[in-house]
């Protein structure tokens, strides 16, 4: 199927007939994700879910000492770590946001989030979503910021900040939190196939945290469960009851 699409975009493009680019290989990450720093703690984290499977292996990108980035709609996975590197050159957000899409001649197709280790965030939507996005969109506040397409309305941003804001915890817990109220608002119009959250520390080497459910029915659900049985320092240390030894 895919060798015979490309065959007529060929053919269409030959003729002067195709004004769109083609899709990327791997196919359109309609999704909502957000990105958050913890500039005190030095921790950095993002969140995803998605129709699309084994989403937490291709949108979002963190590393301790430069900050966390999402690339979807029409994503591109080779951009994850040279944004991080720009970053941690000393780039803005919103440079590093410019320097990825100048050249891109799908830049109207991608939906961008960033942010650095002070909680300086960035997003670009797209100008060109595809008919089934229905609603895409974002929002960022003190050190997040979320962001989605193929949702089933803006309430699902609203529910996200709202839940980031107000959420107790770590870093990590308001990420579910946020990931968990977006899903429950109405997330992906299309269904809830996948999830996974990324979180990295300032002296820790790689990604401190990575979880993933990459195929399921109810993935967000599914790795908020996975999250609450995990033992992890990433996680807040759980309340002690009234009258417990401290």
């Amino acid at each position: 199927m895919k060798v015979k699409s490309s065959v007529v975009w060929l053919a269409a493009s030959l003729c002067g007939c195709a004004s769109a680019p083609m899709p990327p290989e791997g196919g359109v990450t309609g999704t909502f994700s957000i990105v958050a720093v913890d500039p005190e703690a030095g921790i950095c984290g993002a969140a995803v879910a998605s129709k699309y499977p084994a989403v937490g292996k291709v949108v979002p990108y963190v590393r301790a000492g430069a900050g966390a980035f999402c690339t979807q709609h029409w994503h591109n996975p080779e951009w994850g770590e040279r944004a991080l590197d720009l970053l941690a050159a000393g780039k803005l957000s919103e440079e590093v946001l410019a320097e990825l899409l100048r050249d891109d001649p799908r830049r109207d197709k991608r939906q961008l989030a960033i942010i650095d280790m002070k909680g300086r965030a960035a997003n670009r939507n797209p100008a060109d979503a595809d008919p089934s996005g229905i609603w895409w969109g974002a929002a960022s506040g003190r050190f997040y910021a979320c962001q989605g397409n193929t949702l089933t309305g803006r309430e699902v941003i609203a529910a996200m900040a709202k839940a980031y804001e107000e959420a107790k915890g770590s870093l990590a817990d308001r990420l579910i939190a946020a990931l968990v109220a977006g899903d429950r608002a109405g997330g992906d119009h299309r269904g809830r196939l996948a999830a996974g959250i990324r979180v990295a520390k300032k002296g820790v080497e790689g990604v401190w945290l990575a979880l993933d459910v990459d195929k399921s029915d109810d993935a967000v659900e599914e790795l908020m469960k996975k999250y609450a049985a995990l033992e992890h320092p990433a996680k807040a240390a759980p309340a002690k009851a009234a009258g417990e030894e401290k």
